[in-house]
Parts: C-alpha cells; structure tokens; sequence
C-alpha cells in the first residue's frame, strides 16, 4: 500500500494542475477593423494594428501602438508559460539531455590557406566559438583572432559574420549582428598586434572581399528598411566609411546582389539575382580601381553562375537546360556566343554546383532525390562517382580553399549516421575520416535506429519521397506518434540529415520523416516548378498526401500524427490545417509566412520585391485570387483546428513577428475547439533564433515538450 499513496497523491496533484490550466482565460486580442481593397475585392483585417515600424519597435520610450502590441505578446507569452507550466520538468530534462549529447570542448576540422591552418574550438560551457588560426610550421602556436565568448558576453543577441583574412594574412574582416535582423557591422582587425583598426562600416550583410593589394575590401550594404542587399562598396583601410565609393547598385528591386572572390584568387564576383534571373560581374582582384565588367547580361527565365580556372570561366547555366549544363569561355570573351559545354544537360540530374582543383573539377548532381558528388580529370582521362551506403543521406562539399590540392573534403550525414567530415584522395579513391560529430551518450549507437526511404503516390500520381527515423523496437501501428517536417519552397532541398537532439523524441518511441515534396528540387528542377506560382497547391496536397500514405501503411493515425515546418515551411503548416485540421494531433509552426496576400501586396517589407517570382504578384488579379485561396490567415474559418504551437521572433526580419501573431489571433477568434493554441514570441530575437549553441535549444525543448505532453509520454 505504501507505493500507492505517492501515485494516488502525484494523481491528485496532476488533476489539480490540469483544472487550473484549463480555468487560465486565454489572451484576447482587441479588434479595430481594417478594410483592404483591390481588384474590387474587399479583405477586412481586425488585426492589422499589430503591425509596428523598426522606428517604433526601437523607439526608447513605446507609443500607444507599441504598448498595446508589447501587452499582447507579453500575455501570449504568459498564457503559454501557464498553460505549459506542468511540464517545465520535462522541458528541463529534455534540454539537458539535448545539450548534454554536445561534446563542451569541440573543435572544426581544420582548413589550410596561404599558409596558414584556421579552425573554430569551443570551451567547455561556452555558447560561442573561438576563431582561431596556427601558422603552417613545426612548433607554430595558436592566433586567437576572434574570442567569440568574450564578444558576446551578456549580449541577449550575438552573431559574428563573415570572417575574411587579408592576403598578406595581416588584417581580418569581419561582420557582427547585435540585433537579430542579419545587418552587421564590419570591423578590421591587425592579427599582427591585435588591436582594431578605426575602420567601422555600418548596415552590410557581413561579409567583405579583399582586392590583391590588401589595403582594398568591398562589401554589399543594405536598403535599412527592405533589407535588399543592392550596393557594393570600395574601402580603402584606414579610411571612414563616408569616404567609401560605390561600385555597383542594383536599381531593379526584384533583384539582390552577392559578392566574392574566386577560388583561384584572380577575380572579385558581383552576382545580381532574381528567382528566376542572374548576372555576374568580374573585376581583376589585382586592380581594385578597374572597371568591373559584366560575364553575360541578364535574361528572363536565365540563371547562371561562375567559376574561374586558368585561361577559362566554367559557367553553370539553365539557357536551354532546366537542369543546368556545364559551359566554358575565354576569360576576355564571356558572352554567351562563345561559350563551349563541357557537360551536358540531362533530365535525370539536377547539375547544382561545382568545385575546381588544379587536376580535377568536383561537380555536385542530384539524381533520384539524392545528392551525387562526381570527380572528373581536367584531362578527361577518368571520372567517377563516390559511393554512398545509407537508404536517405546528405553530402556536400566541405570547404576546399587549395586550388594545388588532390585530396577533396566532404561532408556525409544520414538519419542515423553523425555528421563525418572525409578527406578523399581523387587520384588513389581512399579517403580518411577527419572528424564524425560525437554524441557524448555512451549508449548511442547508429545501429539502434532505422531508416526508410519511401514513395508515396499522391493525388496527381506522382511519386514523393519520404525519408524517415525510428529507434529500434518501436512498434510501427495506429498508436504510433509520428512527426512530419516539411519546406516545400525556394527550390530547397530537405535532404536527410543527423541530428542528436532529434534522438530525444526517437528514444521516447517517435517516428521522425521528411517529406520530399514539391516546391523543393530533390526530384530536378521541374520538382521546383510545379510547386510554386500557379502550382503552389501542389505543395500542400503533395504533404497531406504523404501524411495519408505514412497512416494507410499503418507507421501511425490522425491521432497520434503530428507536423512541422518553419517559415515558407510554416505557410505549409498554415495551409494544411486549414485544409485538413482532422488529419493532425499537433502542428508546431516556426516563425511562419502565413499572411501571404498582404505581406506580397507590401514592398516595404523585406524579401517581398524579390519573391513575386516564387509566389506570384497579387497586383495581378490572376495571382491574387490564386494566393488568397491558399493564404493561412485569409483563410481561418469558425472549425476545430488541431493543437498548435506558432513560435516567433520580435526582430525576425524575414517574416515580421506580426504575422504569426495576427494568425494566433485569428485563430483564438474562430476556432471552435478546446485544442491547444500557444504563441511563444521571443522578444531578443529574429528569424534564426536564438544564438549561441545552446540557448537555442530552450524552444527545442518546449516543441519536444509540447509533444511529448499531447502523447502523455
């Protein structure tokens, strides 16, 4: 009898808390009615007022506006801090288990340039790495160029940019973002004495190119309210940034711009691009004064993308190739009348990157879903592909930065394989394992756990791929809980990676998949096509009908299934619970696009110009009808909608905070269930998250949570 009083007691308690939760109000919104018109079509928005100015969120003392929408998130962020009180134990347990699967003191393989060693180390108990370098010699000892820890100290928010050395290895740029909107301050740095220089040069995108004679950088600056990087800038080191001269600028809003130099250190690269379009500038690294001159000019529908090996340019391009070929040009006779192929179009492989060494070239294919690294002989005298065991996986190309180099590295994951890091010798084929990610829990193994590899037809008959993780001994039934991620957007491919921290829901009996649905380019570049614009239902259907296939082949139910994605990911999880509520437990939907129609209709906004080729512009009726039929808020209706957990950030520049709360709103409005609605808004952060290494795993451990409590596990 003495073992029942303590379980009749954690009963009676548990009761308790469950009747309190349920007598916790949820957050009511206030509703001022908004009428938004076009194309004779009135939408009416009672929660438009949420939407605040950067002015007004930075502002030291908040207006009216501010308060009221600071008051909102704040109780959201309460309501979910109660509702999700009886499991802050669990949520504990689980972040520990999380980061205690990290090793503390880890350390990147390192990479060799210009005669010098770089690698990132961890400390123990630190969020943030130390940049490091040892010079290529017998006894060198260790530069710390950026102290990581140091630098982010108390900082609800840190993040260093990109980090680029000085040819004479003397100066290091590099960016900083104290805010989360992914503007960064560039600063230089004398690794000779370690002191900063006065160089201070605001609003970039993080990253900076050096020219040949080490006293020149350029760098892309942003428009401070759409975020667009348009500008490219010369500055001289020593100088302020207002003496700094413009380059380029892009004065076509629907195009960005990138910058870099070629591996073979000859060129700077100005890329301008659109969904749909590219153009490459080069300017000769060794005259920083040059003019700068363009490869190919753009065209509709023509994207392109370039490489430099000794006399040639080696240029990736879809000019009559939805999959891409491989072409070459004199250097001083870039234009498209003079280019040569080199490896042709095929429509069973998606060509997407290539990587150049003095004797091989690397090129990155996609066959069948999966990624394919094949290794070629400038010399044509041999070519082959390297060989890959696991059903579902993901490579990549590593950083390669030695043109001299035989020895290729690269990068392998799979659902139940760590992250490994090879060094592959492209003449012998034998490669050598330099670092597999650990997970510091004795009783992980790659062998406790399964993958799959499936093909369910959906309902236009084309075959979509799921990849998917359970542990070992886990019955596959209706009873079985299952999480469903998903993207489907952009021409991102969900490949199948590792992850330790997924091993917290695998070990409690948690089918984990990926469906490789439209939208993305796993299956080619008409994979991409046929789920965007006028196709982007297709996406949604291609979901739905994965989730209905996984349940018919019996690895779980509607009752114990679940969803997730995040971003254009969380759109996804906007549209299927409007589409299909009954078919889901819970949906968890990070940071999500799901205010379609008004976010498109807005070029203020940051991304909105350039994406009117990924979702089409709702100033035309055609795409407007179309985008309003499948928009998340537009269409919230007075039904039972699944258990829900929408996370955000208050800085997100990519997709502003308010949409995921109006859509919450909304939703608390309508919704004709007792289900879960939880709103978790960060107040420190953007689109990304938290940053560091482990603070991110805090919300990790509420979505786990969130889950594990709706199974009662």
């Amino acid at each position: 009898m003495r073992y029942l009083i303590p379980l009749m007691v954690t009963v009676i308690l548990t009761a308790c808390q469950t009747s309190n939760e349920e007598m916790i109000t949820p957050p009511e919104a206030k509703k001022v009615e908004k009428v938004l018109e076009i194309h004779g079509d009135k939408r009416v928005d009672n929660y438009f007022w949420m939407r605040l100015t950067d002015e007004q969120k930075e502002a030291d003392n908040p207006d009216a506006q501010t308060q009221d929408v600071l008051d909102y998130l704040n109780a959201e962020n309460d309501y979910l801090k109660a509702k999700m009180k009886h499991t802050l134990e669990l949520q504990e347990k689980l972040y520990k288990e999380i980061t205690d699967r990290i090793k503390p003191d880890d350390e990147s393989v390192p990479y060799n340039k210009n005669g010098y060693s770089y690698y990132t180390r961890y400390e123990e108990g630190e969020d943030y790495p130390l940049h490091c370098r040892k010079e290529l010699a017998d006894g060198a000892s260790e530069e710390v160029m950026l102290n990581g820890p140091e630098m982010g100290k108390d900082k609800s928010y840190f993040a260093i940019g990109g980090r680029s050395v000085s040819p004479d290895n003397k100066l290091l740029v590099y960016g900083v973002d104290y805010v989360s909107r992914r503007e960064y301050t560039l600063f230089v740095k004398d690794l000779t004495t370690g002191e900063l220089l006065s160089d201070k040069i605001e609003n970039t995108t993080g990253g900076a190119s050096w020219a040949n004679d080490n006293e020149t950088i350029f760098y892309t600056k942003k428009d401070p309210q759409t975020l667009r990087s348009f500008q490219v800038y010369k500055h001289k080191i020593g100088t302020d940034q207002s003496s700094d001269q413009l380059v380029y600028q892009e004065d076509d809003e629907t195009f960005w711009i990138s910058l870099q130099k070629s591996k073979s250190d000859e060129y700077l690269m100005i890329g301008s691009h659109q969904t749909l379009s590219s153009e490459v500038r080069v300017l000769d690294a060794d005259k920083p004064d040059g003019k700068w001159r363009v490869i190919q000019p753009r065209e509709r529908d023509h994207e392109y993308s370039v490489s430099h090996y000794g006399d040639h340019f080696y240029i990736l391009t879809n000019d009559g190739a939805k999959n891409f070929k491989l072409m070459k040009t004199p250097v001083d006779q870039t234009e498209k009348e003079n280019w040569v192929e080199v490896i042709p179009h095929r429509n069973d492989a998606l060509l997407e990157d290539i990587d150049i060494f003095k004797d091989h070239y690397v090129l990155t294919e996609r066959i069948n879903g999966l990624n394919q690294l094949r290794v070629i002989r400038w010399d044509g005298s041999d070519e082959h592909y390297i060989s890959f065991k696991d059903p579902a996986y993901m490579t990549y190309v590593d950083v390669n930065p030695e043109f001299e180099s035989n020895v290729l590295r690269y990068a392998y994951s799979s659902l139940t394989t760590p992250n490994t890091i090879y060094d592959y010798n492209m003449d012998d084929r034998k490669q050598k394992i330099m670092k597999r990610t650990e997970v510091m829990d004795d009783n992980f193994s790659p062998d406790n756990y399964v993958s799959e590899r499936l093909f369910a037809t959906v309902r236009d008959n084309v075959k979509v791929p799921i990849s998917l993780v359970y542990r070992k001994g886990t019955k596959l039934s209706a009873e079985t809980p299952l999480l469903l991620y998903g993207y489907g957007s952009y021409g991102a491919s969900m490949d199948a990676y590792f992850s330790s921290v997924r091993l917290s829901l695998l070990d409690r009996g948690f089918v984990f998949a990926i469906a490789h649905i439209r939208g993305g380019e796993e299956m080619g570049r008409a994979w991409y096509e046929d789920g965007k614009l006028l196709k982007k239902k297709n996406t949604f259907h291609d979901f739905i009908d994965c989730a209905k296939y996984l349940i018919e082949e019996d690895y779980t139910s509607s009752d114990h299934l679940y969803a997730q994605g995040g971003s254009a990911g969380g759109l996804l999880m906007g549209a299927i619970i409007n589409m299909e509520p009954e078919l889901w437990n819970g949906v968890i939907a990070g940071v999500p696009f799901v205010d379609v129609v008004s976010t498109m209709l807005d070029e203020t906004i940051p991304l909105t110009t350039f994406e009117f080729d990924e979702w089409g512009n709702p100033k035309n009726k055609e795409y407007y009808d179309y985008i309003k039929s499948y928009s998340p808020y537009d269409n919230v209706e007075a039904k039972d909608y699944p258990n829900l957990l929408v996370t955000t950030g208050y800085w997100d520049s990519q997709v502003q905070y308010w949409e995921p709360a109006k859509w919450v709103a909304k939703l608390r409005e309508l919704k004709t269930d007792d289900n879960l609605l939880l709103l978790h808004c960060n107040m420190d952060v953007g689109h990304g998250g938290a940053s560091g290494r482990f603070k991110r795993y805090k919300e990790v451990a509420l979505e786990y949570a969130f889950l594990l409590n709706l199974e009662g596990i």
